[in-house]
């Protein structure tokens, strides 16, 4: 009974949800506000295809280890199903090309580094913060 009651409590714990300080990112005029507000903070902006699981597992992974506190940059989500036309501008403002899942990290109008999918988890953020 020991095992069973031991099964039954680890089923039902409940596992602590870490909730980012996300920002939607669905108007195009938040990327001149992006640019500018980059001045005084870093701005990352972090692109995710909501039907790919792939996408989805990098997501899991970078919020379960983000540690970037809001005073340090403002972070930005980019559901890319729902804003493409978005996603394509910032390919052409920041001369990146368009990847999916996708993180940039954006200081002084400029972007100091970016990746895509498990690229992203391996990026050291608070060098560029």
């Amino acid at each position: 009974m020991g095992i069973f009651n031991k099964f039954l409590k680890s089923s039902s714990e409940q596992k602590e949800v870490k909730t980012l300080p996300w920002i939607d990112l669905n108007s195009l005029g938040q990327l001149d506000d992006i640019e500018n507000k980059s001045s005084e903070k870093p701005q990352i902006i972090f692109k995710h295809s909501t039907r790919c699981g792939i996408s989805r597992m990098v997501k899991n992974q970078f919020e379960s280890d983000y540690r970037v506190s809001e005073d340090q940059a403002d972070l930005y989500y980019l559901d890319l199903l729902n804003y493409r036309e978005i996603s394509n501008q910032i390919a052409q403002k920041f001369g990146v090309y368009h990847e999916s899942p996708q993180l940039l990290v954006i200081k002084n109008g400029e972007v100091k580094i970016h990746n895509s999918h498990g690229g992203i988890n391996d990026l050291d953020l608070e060098k560029y913060i």
